[in-house]
């Protein structure tokens, strides 16, 4: 007894305190907003319940791992998810017009997930080899590693994942030290070739765009996401309606309301100021890691604990303006917030990665 008693405390060991006590309360705040925005659906709660509890376990299971052994896993992860994203643009089904899914038998699977941790750790292990080294060439290869997932998933089509994988790449690339000069020549380019990817946009992609700009210009379609969840936010004023009070979200106005439109069910249920604090809470996970980072005692754990930090302040920024109706409606959920296993598990195994590094001091450099 005294035995297991010890290995657990051991393993829990390897749990920082300070994100894991954000983590789990923004997990308490979903739970009951999830609650809310399913009408208090017994399976959608017990669903949540289950996919929190898998994720947390996950995490336990990834703190525990030392950076240099996560390391070494990058290379055959990365490969293996461009082999299967290979594998969906040529056996992959399609659902709603595009083809994102592996059919593994047994369930389907989304392998752009498993490249938003592949691929930062492909990027920090190739980085860190070649840390004492490195020349432009060697961020021309990080650049290429970059663009093979990125186009393979932006063919699938899927642009905001593919815009996170980008995300993802350009912030490991400058936390390694890309150059201010390559990435102002680059910023240039792209705004130079906006009026050729706009010409390879999707007609579904260029309408979501254009409805930003006049959402009243198709209230019934296009724009029906953008209208509901700005009515829903301004609805809730400064101090919230009330948990379970929210008339959009109790009326079925909101669409997707327990997934990527949470946000203006928790913006109508708590106003301003709740919105104000949940920000907060995800500043405060952002900065913590970070502050992981520049104590880190490799270049590895470095550029994985920066780039997580970077891609969780992503996905909030791009999710709450798409909700808000600054930026185009593109799919991603509210970390931490929205229902849903895949994300929730990926998602937590980056907070574990994060606490492996805090808490792993000796590292092998290997």
């Amino acid at each position: 007894m005294p035995q297991s008693r010890h290995w657990i405390v051991r393993r829990l060991s390897h749990l920082d305190g300070i994100l894991l006590a954000l983590v789990l309360l923004l997990l308490g705040i979903s739970l009951a907003v999830v609650a809310s925005a399913s009408g208090q659906s017994p399976a959608r709660i017990s669903g949540h319940l289950v996919n929190m509890g898998l994720a947390l376990s996950v995490m336990v299971v990834m703190a525990n791992v030392p950076p240099h052994l996560l390391s070494k896993v990058g290379p055959p992860l990365y490969a293996a998810g461009v082999v299967l994203l290979i594998g969906v643009a040529l056996f992959g089904e399609i659902r709603n017009g595009s083809r994102r899914w592996l059919n593994l038998g047994v369930m389907a699977f989304q392998p752009s997930e498993l490249l938003k941790l592949a691929l930062p750790l492909m990027l920090a292990w190739y980085f860190q080899r070649n840390e004492a080294v490195l020349r432009a060439k060697h961020f021309l290869v990080g650049g290429a590693l970059l663009l093979v997932p990125f186009l393979l998933v932006l063919r699938q089509p899927d642009l905001g994942t593919a815009l996170m994988l980008g995300a993802s790449g350009f912030y490991l690339l400058f936390f390694a030290g890309l150059p201010w000069k390559v990435m102002f020549g680059g910023a240039a380019l792209g705004a130079a070739s906006l009026p050729v990817v706009w010409g390879l946009l999707h007609d579904y992609q260029q309408r979501r765009v254009l409805t930003l700009l006049d959402p009243t210009s198709d209230p019934l379609g296009d724009g029906y996401h953008i209208i509901q969840s700005t009515i829903a936010i301004g609805s809730g004023g400064l101090f919230g309606k009330g948990w379970t009070q929210g008339t959009q979200n109790q009326l079925d106005f909101i669409p997707e309301r327990t997934t990527d439109f949470i946000f203006a069910v928790f913006g109508e249920e708590f106003g301003y100021i709740g919105a104000i604090l949940l920000v907060a809470l995800y500043l405060a996970i952002v900065a913590r890691g970070l502050t992981i980072a520049a104590r880190a005692p490799t270049q590895f754990g470095r550029l994985m604990a920066a780039t997580l930090s970077l891609n969780l302040f992503t996905y909030v920024f791009v999710n709450m303006g798409m909700v808000s109706g600054i930026l185009p409606v593109v799919g991603v959920p509210l970390p931490l917030m929205s229902y849903g296993g895949t994300a929730l598990i990926t998602l937590l195994l980056g907070m574990g990665i994060l606490m492996s590094v805090a808490t792993h001091r000796q590292l092998n450099k290997t």
